[in-house]
């Protein structure tokens, strides 16, 4: 027997479903990624006509930084101790062990240098606060 010999035609089309896979995994692999490489202090900055408060029933955490780069700690007695940021956060890693929802404040100084905020900031958040706030007075105090 002998076989047909057919002409094949040569398809120039190119294949684009390697290239769709290839995209796909690129992707992916951007989403997985993209968060990761995002570095900050996760704030929720007030506005400066902001509202009270809400949760008034747990007495906040307030940790002041002065002009001159001094710390202090009230734990809520009304008694501002001055102290060091390790112990400041040692103390603040304590209270929110025990209370993991009291809030944690921070007041700055206005002419504070703004790295200085962003430690303390970062500090406080790695002794296990959930959230920093910042003290804003509204507008007109002064």
């Amino acid at each position: 027997m002998q076989r047909k010999k057919t002409k094949r035609r040569l398809v120039a089309e190119i294949n684009v479903v390697p290239y769709i896979d290839v995209m796909l995994v690129l992707l992916i692999v951007f989403m997985v990624t993209a968060p990761l490489l995002m570095q900050g202090v996760k704030v929720d900055l007030p506005n400066a006509p902001s509202a009270p408060m809400e949760n008034k029933d747990d007495e906040p955490l307030i940790v002041s930084i002065k002009e001159d780069g001094s710390y202090f700690l009230d734990l809520g007695n009304g008694k501002n101790q001055k102290d060091e940021l390790p112990n400041i956060v040692d103390k603040v890693a304590k209270v929110l062990r025990q209370q993991p929802q009291t809030p944690v404040l921070v007041w700055g100084d206005s002419k504070v240098d703004y790295g200085s905020v962003v430690q303390l900031m970062s500090a406080l958040q790695g002794a296990g606060a959930p959230s920093v706030g910042l003290v804003t007075e509204p507008p007109g105090a002064n």
